[in-house]
Order: C-alpha cells, then structure tokens, then sequence
C-alpha cells in the first residue's frame, strides 16, 4: 500500500510542474514581454527557415563555382545556426516563452520554402540574397519595437543580426554580380 501512496504524490507532483509557469520575472511588464516575445519568436521562426533554406542549397549546390558557393553558403548556415540559441534566450529572459515545434516555425515563417527538384545556382544565391535582405528590414521592425518598450538588451542584439544579415546580402550580391 505505501508504494502506492508514493506512485500517487509523484503523479500529483509531475502534474504539478507540467502545468508550472515557466515565466521569467521581468521589470519589463506583463504587455512588454508579451510583444518582445512575439517579435523574437518571428525572428527566430525566419533565421531557422532561412537556416533550413540555406543548408537545402548548401547541399544541392553544383556547378563551376561549386566550391566557393558550396563554402559561402555553409558558412552563412553557421552564422544563422549560431544566433537561434541567443534568440530564444533572450524571449526567456523576458518573460516569454519560444517556439515549441518545426509546426509552429512554418506556421509563422515568412521566408518562402523552396523545394524544387532542381535549382540554378545563381537563383539560388539571388533567393538567399532577397531573403536575407528582408530579414534585415523584419529585424528593424523588431528592433524598433524592443526599443519603445525599452528592452536594450535586446536592442543591443538586434543591431548586431542585422549587420550579419546586411553582410550576407552583400556577399550573395556580389557573388552574383556579372563581370560585363
């Protein structure tokens, strides 16, 4: 019988904490957090399609210039990867809570999925480029919003990705230029 008592307390004690808050105490208030954490779910929801978008390229690239490409875009790959987690954590410690699922990526993601059999690599580059380059412009939306609800942290982050995603579009771009 008194394994049973304890079988009941550790099913009390697990439902207890399934349903426990996992909000983080802020001064930023309850409608700050909100917003902050709705702008940088959005954001993270694009730096992983364009994550996914890229590596999808990274891999089907081929060609003449395939080594340089296949590089640059591994490379930027990496840069995407390495800011999600920052992302997240900053949503954290705001107060909010992040993306829960591939589902729920592709449920707010602007970024446009492709996946054709086959793609040039010049309109693969030219997609990135495009894709990277309104990643920048979202990024300043969000950073204005962080800013009027006086997250500077965030602000402060922000600023850095969208010099990365600014940096990235003048690389594909002058990847792609032509040399008449």
């Amino acid at each position: 019988m008194p394994a049973k008592r304890l079988d009941s307390r550790a099913r009390v004690d697990l439902a207890r904490r399934r349903t426990a808050s996992l909000i983080t105490p802020t001064d930023l208030g309850a409608e700050a957090s909100r917003d902050i954490a709705g702008g940088l779910n959005a954001i993270l929801a694009e730096v992983f399609a364009l994550y996914m978008k890229t590596k999808n390229f990274h891999w089907r690239m081929s060609g003449p210039n395939f080594h340089d490409y296949h590089l640059l875009l591994d490379e930027q790959a990496d840069q995407l990867c390495a800011i999600t987690d920052r992302i997240a954590e900053r949503i954290r410690k705001t107060g909010g809570s992040t993306l829960r699922s591939v589902g729920h990526v592709s449920r707010i993601q602007r970024v446009t999925d492709n996946d054709a059999e086959y793609v040039d690599p010049l309109d693969m580059l030219a997609e990135l480029r495009e894709d990277n380059q309104a990643l920048a412009a979202r990024l300043r939306e969000v950073r204005e919003m962080v800013d009027e609800r006086r997250d500077v942290a965030a602000a402060s982050l922000i600023e850095r990705w969208i010099d990365d995603a600014e940096r990235r579009t003048w690389f594909l771009l002058e990847t792609t230029r032509s040399v008449d």
